[in-house]
Protein backbone atom coordinates (compact mmCIF):
# COMPACT_ATOMS: atom_id res chain seq x y z
CA UNK A 1 0.00 0.00 0.00
CA UNK A 2 1.44 3.48 -1.22
CA UNK A 3 2.01 5.67 1.42
CA UNK A 4 1.48 9.65 1.05
CA UNK A 5 5.30 10.70 1.60
CA UNK A 6 7.98 12.33 -0.95
CA UNK A 7 11.04 12.58 -1.61
CA UNK A 8 11.19 16.35 -2.46
CA UNK A 9 13.53 18.62 0.11
CA UNK A 10 10.63 19.93 2.74
CA UNK A 11 10.70 22.30 5.37
CA UNK A 12 9.32 20.50 9.28
CA UNK A 13 9.54 23.52 11.96
CA UNK A 14 10.68 22.45 15.02
CA UNK A 15 8.87 24.09 18.40
CA UNK A 16 11.81 26.43 19.34
CA UNK A 17 11.31 28.26 15.77
CA UNK A 18 14.25 26.19 13.77
CA UNK A 19 13.48 24.58 10.52
CA UNK A 20 15.12 21.55 9.33
CA UNK A 21 15.24 20.22 6.18
CA UNK A 22 14.56 16.81 5.31
CA UNK A 23 14.71 14.57 2.09
CA UNK A 24 11.49 12.78 3.47
CA UNK A 25 8.05 13.56 5.52
CA UNK A 26 4.82 12.88 6.27
CA UNK A 27 2.51 14.63 3.93
CA UNK A 28 -0.12 16.05 7.01
CA UNK A 29 0.65 18.27 8.34
CA UNK A 30 4.00 18.31 9.00
CA UNK A 31 4.92 19.82 5.17
CA UNK A 32 4.89 22.70 3.21
CA UNK A 33 4.50 22.11 -0.77
CA UNK A 34 3.31 19.32 -3.71
CA UNK A 35 3.17 15.61 -2.22
CA UNK A 36 3.25 12.29 -4.50
CA UNK A 37 3.10 8.97 -3.25
CA UNK A 38 5.48 6.44 -3.86
CA UNK A 39 4.39 3.47 -5.79
CA UNK A 40 5.11 0.12 -4.18
CA UNK A 41 8.01 -1.38 -5.52
CA UNK A 42 9.34 -3.27 -2.79
CA UNK A 43 8.53 -6.84 -2.02
CA UNK A 44 8.39 -6.41 1.58
CA UNK A 45 7.00 -2.27 1.64
CA UNK A 46 5.71 -2.07 5.37
CA UNK A 47 9.74 -2.62 6.42
CA UNK A 48 10.72 0.26 3.67
CA UNK A 49 8.02 2.51 4.63
CA UNK A 50 8.80 2.10 8.31
CA UNK A 51 12.91 2.61 7.92
CA UNK A 52 11.87 5.52 5.34
CA UNK A 53 10.09 7.17 8.46
CA UNK A 54 12.42 6.26 11.03
CA UNK A 55 14.97 8.69 9.46
CA UNK A 56 12.80 11.31 9.54
CA UNK A 57 11.88 10.65 13.33
CA UNK A 58 15.99 11.85 13.85
CA UNK A 59 15.33 15.28 12.45
CA UNK A 60 12.79 16.21 15.83
CA UNK A 61 15.10 17.61 18.27
CA UNK A 62 12.24 15.58 20.64
CA UNK A 63 11.05 12.28 21.63
CA UNK A 64 9.42 10.83 18.54
CA UNK A 65 7.99 7.42 18.07
CA UNK A 66 6.14 5.89 14.71
CA UNK A 67 3.27 3.79 16.14
CA UNK A 68 1.13 1.21 14.36
CA UNK A 69 -2.46 1.66 15.12
CA UNK A 70 -2.72 -0.74 17.66
CA UNK A 71 -0.52 1.07 20.30
CA UNK A 72 2.98 -0.62 18.89
CA UNK A 73 6.04 1.27 18.39
CA UNK A 74 7.23 0.47 15.40
CA UNK A 75 10.64 2.81 15.80
CA UNK A 76 11.58 5.91 18.33
CA UNK A 77 13.96 8.42 17.72
CA UNK A 78 17.47 8.40 19.87
CA UNK A 79 16.06 11.45 21.99
CA UNK A 80 13.26 9.61 22.59
CA UNK A 81 15.39 6.22 23.43
CA UNK A 82 17.11 8.02 25.89
CA UNK A 83 14.18 9.63 28.02
CA UNK A 84 12.16 6.34 28.09
CA UNK A 85 15.03 3.62 28.13
CA UNK A 86 14.05 2.00 25.30
CA UNK A 87 15.79 0.55 21.75
CA UNK A 88 15.36 1.99 18.56
CA UNK A 89 12.34 -0.46 17.75
CA UNK A 90 10.28 0.50 21.07
CA UNK A 91 11.96 -2.72 23.09
CA UNK A 92 8.88 -3.85 22.01
CA UNK A 93 6.44 -1.86 24.19
CA UNK A 94 3.23 -0.40 23.18
CA UNK A 95 3.25 3.52 23.89
CA UNK A 96 1.01 3.08 27.03
CA UNK A 97 3.21 1.00 28.43
CA UNK A 98 6.59 2.96 27.57
CA UNK A 99 5.07 6.41 29.17
CA UNK A 100 2.42 5.44 31.74
CA UNK A 101 3.17 1.74 32.56
CA UNK A 102 -0.37 0.84 32.34
CA UNK A 103 -1.08 -2.56 30.77
CA UNK A 104 -4.45 -1.04 28.32
CA UNK A 105 -4.77 2.16 26.48
CA UNK A 106 -4.79 5.61 27.96
CA UNK A 107 -8.69 5.92 27.52
CA UNK A 108 -9.70 2.64 28.77
CA UNK A 109 -7.49 3.53 32.02
CA UNK A 110 -8.99 6.98 32.96
CA UNK A 111 -7.13 9.40 30.53
CA UNK A 112 -7.59 10.66 27.31
CA UNK A 113 -5.95 8.72 24.46
CA UNK A 114 -4.69 10.95 21.35
CA UNK A 115 -3.88 7.78 19.71
CA UNK A 116 -7.80 7.16 19.47
CA UNK A 117 -8.45 10.24 18.78
CA UNK A 118 -6.49 10.83 15.78
CA UNK A 119 -7.59 7.72 14.40
CA UNK A 120 -11.32 8.46 14.73
CA UNK A 121 -10.33 12.04 13.67
CA UNK A 122 -7.75 11.37 10.86
CA UNK A 123 -6.38 14.55 11.84
CA UNK A 124 -3.78 15.79 14.01
CA UNK A 125 -4.83 15.57 17.83
CA UNK A 126 -3.09 16.77 21.35
CA UNK A 127 -3.12 16.34 24.88
CA UNK A 128 -1.55 16.36 27.93
CA UNK A 129 -0.32 13.78 29.87
CA UNK A 130 2.14 13.02 33.03
CA UNK A 131 4.39 10.51 31.74
CA UNK A 132 6.79 8.59 33.37
CA UNK A 133 10.34 8.88 32.15
CA UNK A 134 14.25 7.53 33.45
CA UNK A 135 13.76 11.12 35.27
CA UNK A 136 10.77 10.48 37.17
CA UNK A 137 7.33 11.73 35.97
CA UNK A 138 6.64 14.75 34.08
CA UNK A 139 4.63 16.58 32.16
CA UNK A 140 4.22 15.87 28.42
CA UNK A 141 2.23 17.68 25.56
CA UNK A 142 1.73 14.63 23.28
CA UNK A 143 1.05 15.08 19.43
CA UNK A 144 -0.46 12.48 17.18
CA UNK A 145 0.35 12.87 13.65
CA UNK A 146 -1.63 10.09 11.41
CA UNK A 147 -0.25 9.01 8.29
CA UNK A 148 -3.07 7.70 5.87
CA UNK A 149 -2.43 5.40 2.78
CA UNK A 150 -3.65 5.89 -0.38
CA UNK A 151 -7.58 4.71 0.36
CA UNK A 152 -7.71 7.24 3.25
CA UNK A 153 -6.73 4.58 6.17
CA UNK A 154 -4.52 5.51 8.79
CA UNK A 155 -1.79 3.20 8.82
CA UNK A 156 0.97 4.68 11.03
CA UNK A 157 0.70 7.38 13.38
CA UNK A 158 4.03 9.79 14.68
CA UNK A 159 4.07 11.06 18.21
CA UNK A 160 6.30 13.88 18.75
CA UNK A 161 6.23 14.26 22.56
CA UNK A 162 7.15 17.68 23.81
CA UNK A 163 8.60 17.60 27.81
CA UNK A 164 7.52 20.68 29.85
CA UNK A 165 10.46 21.99 32.28
CA UNK A 166 8.81 24.73 33.47
CA UNK A 167 6.60 22.32 35.81
CA UNK A 168 6.38 19.33 37.37
CA UNK A 169 3.87 16.18 38.83
CA UNK A 170 5.87 16.02 42.00
CA UNK A 171 7.10 17.83 44.53
CA UNK A 172 11.39 18.31 45.52
CA UNK A 173 11.26 21.08 42.01
CA UNK A 174 11.12 24.69 41.31
CA UNK A 175 8.84 25.79 38.85
CA UNK A 176 4.70 25.04 38.48
CA UNK A 177 3.59 21.98 40.72
CA UNK A 178 0.68 19.73 40.39
CA UNK A 179 -0.54 17.40 38.75
CA UNK A 180 -4.49 17.69 39.50
CA UNK A 181 -7.28 17.94 36.40
CA UNK A 182 -7.78 21.35 36.76
CA UNK A 183 -4.14 22.33 37.03
CA UNK A 184 -3.60 19.78 33.45
CA UNK A 185 -6.25 22.07 31.64
CA UNK A 186 -4.43 25.15 32.43
CA UNK A 187 -1.20 23.54 31.78
CA UNK A 188 -2.01 22.52 28.19
CA UNK A 189 -3.56 26.05 27.41
CA UNK A 190 0.13 27.14 28.82
CA UNK A 191 1.80 24.29 26.32
CA UNK A 192 -0.36 26.01 23.22
CA UNK A 193 0.36 29.41 24.19
CA UNK A 194 3.62 29.66 24.73
CA UNK A 195 5.45 29.05 21.48
CA UNK A 196 3.76 31.42 19.46
CA UNK A 197 3.77 35.13 19.93
CA UNK A 198 0.29 35.69 21.10
CA UNK A 199 -0.80 37.46 23.94
CA UNK A 200 -1.80 36.12 27.03
CA UNK A 201 -4.66 37.24 29.65
CA UNK A 202 -3.78 35.13 33.14
CA UNK A 203 -7.02 35.40 35.03
CA UNK A 204 -7.48 33.91 38.71
CA UNK A 205 -7.50 35.30 42.13
CA UNK A 206 -4.69 36.45 44.24
CA UNK A 207 -2.15 34.33 45.35
CA UNK A 208 -2.58 31.63 42.57
CA UNK A 209 1.05 31.79 41.55
CA UNK A 210 0.09 33.72 38.18
CA UNK A 211 3.58 35.60 37.88
CA UNK A 212 4.84 32.09 38.22
CA UNK A 213 2.61 31.19 35.15
CA UNK A 214 3.85 34.25 33.32
CA UNK A 215 7.29 33.02 33.84
CA UNK A 216 6.84 29.86 32.48
CA UNK A 217 5.11 30.91 29.45
CA UNK A 218 8.11 32.79 28.51
CA UNK A 219 10.21 30.09 29.20
CA UNK A 220 8.75 27.71 27.04
CA UNK A 221 8.88 30.68 24.70
CA UNK A 222 11.25 31.51 21.26
CA UNK A 223 12.06 34.74 23.58
CA UNK A 224 13.38 32.51 26.88
CA UNK A 225 16.89 34.31 26.01
CA UNK A 226 15.82 37.85 26.29
CA UNK A 227 14.47 39.35 29.39
CA UNK A 228 11.64 38.87 31.47
CA UNK A 229 10.23 42.20 32.83
CA UNK A 230 7.47 42.03 35.29
CA UNK A 231 5.32 45.49 35.80
CA UNK A 232 2.64 45.89 39.02
CA UNK A 233 -0.01 47.80 37.45
CA UNK A 234 -1.73 48.74 40.82
CA UNK A 235 1.48 50.65 42.42
CA UNK A 236 1.65 52.85 39.17
CA UNK A 237 -0.59 56.35 39.05
CA UNK A 238 -1.54 58.04 36.86
CA UNK A 239 1.44 60.41 36.92
CA UNK A 240 4.27 57.20 37.09
CA UNK A 241 2.57 55.27 34.74
CA UNK A 242 3.88 56.51 31.42
CA UNK A 243 7.36 57.57 33.01
CA UNK A 244 7.85 54.14 34.09
CA UNK A 245 6.30 52.26 30.94
CA UNK A 246 8.26 54.55 28.26
CA UNK A 247 10.76 55.95 30.44
CA UNK A 248 11.37 60.19 30.30
CA UNK A 249 14.18 62.25 28.90
CA UNK A 250 15.89 64.33 30.86
CA UNK A 251 14.38 67.47 31.98
CA UNK A 252 11.01 66.21 30.89
CA UNK A 253 9.91 66.87 34.43
CA UNK A 254 10.91 68.35 37.63
CA UNK A 255 13.65 66.28 39.02
CA UNK A 256 14.60 64.50 35.84
CA UNK A 257 18.23 64.99 35.82
CA UNK A 258 18.82 61.64 33.30
CA UNK A 259 17.33 59.92 30.84
CA UNK A 260 16.09 57.00 31.65
CA UNK A 261 14.85 53.70 29.70
CA UNK A 262 11.34 52.16 30.65
CA UNK A 263 10.02 48.96 31.11
CA UNK A 264 8.90 48.66 27.60
CA UNK A 265 12.28 49.53 26.58
CA UNK A 266 14.13 46.87 29.08
CA UNK A 267 11.23 43.68 27.73
CA UNK A 268 13.00 44.23 24.48
CA UNK A 269 12.92 41.47 22.15
CA UNK A 270 11.47 39.63 25.70
CA UNK A 271 8.58 39.36 27.43
CA UNK A 272 6.51 42.21 29.54
CA UNK A 273 4.50 40.91 32.28
CA UNK A 274 1.50 43.54 33.06
CA UNK A 275 0.24 42.03 36.68
CA UNK A 276 -3.04 43.12 38.05
CA UNK A 277 -3.87 45.10 34.29
CA UNK A 278 -6.95 45.78 35.39
CA UNK A 279 -5.95 48.45 38.10
CA UNK A 280 -4.15 50.68 35.02
CA UNK A 281 -6.25 53.36 35.39
CA UNK A 282 -8.72 54.20 32.91
CA UNK A 283 -6.95 57.54 31.46
CA UNK A 284 -3.96 55.62 30.85
CA UNK A 285 -5.35 52.27 29.08
CA UNK A 286 -5.34 54.36 25.47
CA UNK A 287 -1.32 55.04 25.69
CA UNK A 288 -1.26 51.21 26.25
CA UNK A 289 -3.45 50.80 23.64
CA UNK A 290 -1.74 52.54 21.09
CA UNK A 291 1.77 50.97 21.61
CA UNK A 292 -0.11 47.54 21.26
CA UNK A 293 -1.30 48.75 17.85
CA UNK A 294 1.68 50.24 16.62
CA UNK A 295 4.77 48.53 18.47
CA UNK A 296 5.77 52.11 19.09
CA UNK A 297 5.76 54.60 21.98
CA UNK A 298 8.08 58.05 22.88
CA UNK A 299 9.61 58.68 26.22
CA UNK A 300 8.19 61.61 28.17
CA UNK A 301 9.10 64.49 26.82
CA UNK A 302 11.04 62.87 23.65
CA UNK A 303 9.87 63.67 20.13
CA UNK A 304 11.72 60.51 18.95
CA UNK A 305 9.59 57.42 18.01
CA UNK A 306 10.74 54.14 19.29
CA UNK A 307 10.40 50.66 17.81
CA UNK A 308 8.86 48.28 20.56
CA UNK A 309 9.70 44.60 20.17
CA UNK A 310 8.39 42.08 23.44
CA UNK A 311 6.10 39.72 23.90
CA UNK A 312 2.78 40.68 26.25
CA UNK A 313 1.27 38.57 28.93
CA UNK A 314 -1.38 40.29 31.47
CA UNK A 315 -2.82 38.80 34.44
CA UNK A 316 -5.76 40.08 36.92
CA UNK A 317 -7.94 38.78 39.41
CA UNK A 318 -11.04 41.73 38.17
CA UNK A 319 -14.16 40.84 35.90
CA UNK A 320 -12.82 42.51 33.19
CA UNK A 321 -15.79 41.99 31.32
CA UNK A 322 -18.15 43.06 34.11
CA UNK A 323 -15.72 46.53 34.56
CA UNK A 324 -15.99 47.03 30.46
CA UNK A 325 -20.02 46.97 31.22
CA UNK A 326 -19.18 49.49 33.89
CA UNK A 327 -16.98 51.75 31.70
CA UNK A 328 -14.10 51.64 34.23
CA UNK A 329 -12.11 49.26 31.58
CA UNK A 330 -11.73 50.30 27.74
CA UNK A 331 -13.64 47.66 25.63
CA UNK A 332 -11.07 47.92 22.65
CA UNK A 333 -7.72 47.69 24.84
CA UNK A 334 -9.78 44.70 26.34
CA UNK A 335 -10.15 43.14 23.24
CA UNK A 336 -6.73 43.18 22.32
CA UNK A 337 -5.03 41.94 25.55
CA UNK A 338 -7.74 38.94 25.64
CA UNK A 339 -5.79 37.16 22.63
CA UNK A 340 -5.74 34.01 24.25
CA UNK A 341 -7.21 33.41 27.98
CA UNK A 342 -6.05 31.27 30.97
CA UNK A 343 -8.04 30.34 33.71
CA UNK A 344 -6.10 30.11 36.44
CA UNK A 345 -7.82 27.29 39.45
CA UNK A 346 -7.95 28.35 43.08
CA UNK A 347 -6.17 26.56 45.31
CA UNK A 348 -9.48 25.14 46.17
CA UNK A 349 -10.38 23.61 42.79
CA UNK A 350 -6.61 21.57 43.00
CA UNK A 351 -7.33 19.90 46.79
CA UNK A 352 -5.39 17.23 45.21
CA UNK A 353 -2.38 18.83 44.72
CA UNK A 354 -2.20 19.97 48.30
CA UNK A 355 0.10 17.06 49.60
CA UNK A 356 2.57 18.11 46.71
CA UNK A 357 2.42 21.41 47.09
CA UNK A 358 3.15 21.27 51.15
CA UNK A 359 6.62 18.94 50.06
CA UNK A 360 7.36 21.36 47.65
CA UNK A 361 6.79 24.95 49.44
CA UNK A 362 8.38 23.38 52.85
CA UNK A 363 11.51 21.96 50.29
CA UNK A 364 11.55 25.82 49.38
CA UNK A 365 11.37 27.35 53.10
CA UNK A 366 14.63 29.20 54.62
CA UNK A 367 14.91 26.23 57.50
CA UNK A 368 17.64 24.43 58.95
CA UNK A 369 15.06 21.28 59.35
CA UNK A 370 12.04 20.79 57.55
CA UNK A 371 9.43 19.48 59.33
CA UNK A 372 6.83 17.28 57.46
CA UNK A 373 2.73 17.10 58.11
CA UNK A 374 0.81 14.19 60.05
CA UNK A 375 -1.49 12.83 58.46
CA UNK A 376 -4.45 14.76 60.73
CA UNK A 377 -2.88 18.18 59.41
CA UNK A 378 -3.11 17.27 55.89
CA UNK A 379 -6.62 16.51 56.15
CA UNK A 380 -7.19 20.06 57.63
CA UNK A 381 -5.58 21.42 55.06
CA UNK A 382 -7.54 19.90 52.15
CA UNK A 383 -10.95 20.65 53.56
CA UNK A 384 -9.92 24.87 54.01
CA UNK A 385 -10.92 26.88 51.32
CA UNK A 386 -7.68 28.93 50.75
CA UNK A 387 -9.08 32.60 49.92
CA UNK A 388 -5.36 33.63 49.73
CA UNK A 389 -4.57 30.30 47.47
CA UNK A 390 -1.23 29.44 47.44
CA UNK A 391 0.45 32.50 49.07
CA UNK A 392 -1.59 31.61 52.33
CA UNK A 393 -0.81 28.07 51.73
CA UNK A 394 2.95 29.14 51.93
CA UNK A 395 2.60 31.44 55.20
CA UNK A 396 0.71 28.76 57.01
CA UNK A 397 3.11 26.12 56.27
CA UNK A 398 6.29 28.85 57.44
CA UNK A 399 4.28 29.81 60.44
CA UNK A 400 3.60 25.91 61.61
CA UNK A 401 7.54 25.28 60.49
CA UNK A 402 8.54 27.35 62.97
CA UNK A 403 6.50 26.19 65.79
CA UNK A 404 7.03 22.62 64.93
CA UNK A 405 10.65 23.43 65.61
CA UNK A 406 12.03 21.23 62.72
CA UNK A 407 9.77 18.06 63.81
CA UNK A 408 5.86 16.77 62.72
CA UNK A 409 3.37 19.30 62.35
CA UNK A 410 0.63 18.68 64.17
CA UNK A 411 -3.38 20.23 63.83
CA UNK A 412 -2.36 22.16 66.88
CA UNK A 413 0.00 23.93 65.21
CA UNK A 414 -2.13 25.00 62.20
CA UNK A 415 -4.63 28.19 62.71
CA UNK A 416 -7.42 28.22 64.08
CA UNK A 417 -9.40 28.91 60.84
CA UNK A 418 -8.03 25.98 59.74
CA UNK A 419 -8.08 23.71 62.39
CA UNK A 420 -12.15 25.08 62.10
CA UNK A 421 -12.68 24.28 58.62
CA UNK A 422 -13.26 27.26 57.57
CA UNK A 423 -14.46 28.55 54.03
CA UNK A 424 -14.88 24.53 53.26
CA UNK A 425 -16.08 24.12 49.64
CA UNK A 426 -19.39 24.16 48.79
CA UNK A 427 -19.98 24.05 52.14
CA UNK A 428 -20.30 26.56 55.27
CA UNK A 429 -17.96 27.80 57.69
CA UNK A 430 -19.02 25.63 61.25
CA UNK A 431 -16.61 28.62 63.12
CA UNK A 432 -16.28 31.63 61.82
CA UNK A 433 -19.63 31.86 59.77
CA UNK A 434 -21.74 30.62 62.37
CA UNK A 435 -20.28 33.54 64.78
CA UNK A 436 -21.38 35.94 61.66
CA UNK A 437 -24.48 34.47 61.68
CA UNK A 438 -25.43 33.42 65.27
CA UNK A 439 -23.66 36.32 67.03
CA UNK A 440 -22.72 36.81 70.77
CA UNK A 441 -23.93 40.35 70.35
CA UNK A 442 -26.04 42.59 67.86
CA UNK A 443 -23.61 43.67 65.26
CA UNK A 444 -24.23 46.45 63.07
CA UNK A 445 -26.16 45.25 59.62
CA UNK A 446 -23.31 47.12 56.95
CA UNK A 447 -21.17 45.21 59.08
CA UNK A 448 -22.30 41.75 58.40
CA UNK A 449 -22.95 42.28 54.93
CA UNK A 450 -19.53 42.96 54.43
CA UNK A 451 -17.91 40.45 56.05
CA UNK A 452 -20.64 37.84 54.48
CA UNK A 453 -19.30 39.58 50.97
CA UNK A 454 -16.09 38.96 51.51
CA UNK A 455 -16.58 35.30 52.23
CA UNK A 456 -18.93 34.69 49.28
CA UNK A 457 -16.50 36.34 47.54
CA UNK A 458 -13.74 34.22 48.52
CA UNK A 459 -15.27 30.75 48.19
CA UNK A 460 -17.83 31.02 45.75
CA UNK A 461 -16.17 28.37 42.30
CA UNK A 462 -17.99 30.77 39.95
CA UNK A 463 -17.21 33.82 37.92
CA UNK A 464 -18.56 37.12 39.37
CA UNK A 465 -22.22 36.95 37.32
CA UNK A 466 -23.15 33.78 38.58
CA UNK A 467 -22.36 35.39 42.06
CA UNK A 468 -24.17 38.25 41.86
CA UNK A 469 -27.29 36.23 40.28
CA UNK A 470 -27.39 33.65 43.64
CA UNK A 471 -26.63 36.57 46.19
CA UNK A 472 -29.92 38.19 44.08
CA UNK A 473 -28.23 41.50 42.96
CA UNK A 474 -26.81 42.95 40.05
CA UNK A 475 -23.52 42.47 38.62
CA UNK A 476 -22.77 46.09 38.73
CA UNK A 477 -23.89 46.16 42.41
CA UNK A 478 -21.78 43.45 43.31
CA UNK A 479 -18.49 44.69 41.49
CA UNK A 480 -18.77 48.10 43.39
CA UNK A 481 -19.37 46.45 46.63
CA UNK A 482 -16.47 44.71 45.84
CA UNK A 483 -14.56 47.36 45.24
CA UNK A 484 -15.90 49.35 48.54
CA UNK A 485 -14.39 46.49 50.25
CA UNK A 486 -11.58 46.90 48.97
CA UNK A 487 -11.11 50.15 49.54
CA UNK A 488 -11.86 49.24 53.61
CA UNK A 489 -9.32 47.01 53.28
CA UNK A 490 -6.36 49.22 52.25
CA UNK A 491 -7.36 51.82 54.32
CA UNK A 492 -6.96 49.41 57.14
CA UNK A 493 -3.39 48.71 55.40
CA UNK A 494 -2.36 52.19 55.47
Amino acid sequence: MPLNITRLNVSIGQRDGAVSTVGYAVQYPLVRGDVTSIPKKDPDPQDTHVETLRQMLELFREPAILLSPDYRILAANAAYQHVYGTDRDGSGRSCFEASHGFRRPCDEAGESCPLRAALSSGHRERVLHVHHTESGREHVDVELLPIQGAGGEVLYLVERLHHLPVSTPHAGAGGLVGRSKAFNAMLGLISRVAPSNASALLLGESGTGKELIARAIHEESSRSQSPFVPVECSGLTETLFESELFGHEKGAFTGATSAKAGLVEAAEGGTLFLDEVGDIPLSQQVKLLRLLETHAYRRVGGVESRGADFRLVCATHRDLEAMVRAGEFREDLYYRINTFPIDVPPLRQRAEDIPLLVDALIERLDLTVRPRLDAEAQKLLKRYSFPGNVRELRNILERAALLANGETIRPDQLPDRVREGASQQGGQDPGRMNALLHPQSLRPLDEIEREYLRHAAAVYPGDRRALAQTLGISERSLYRRLRQLEGDADEQEA
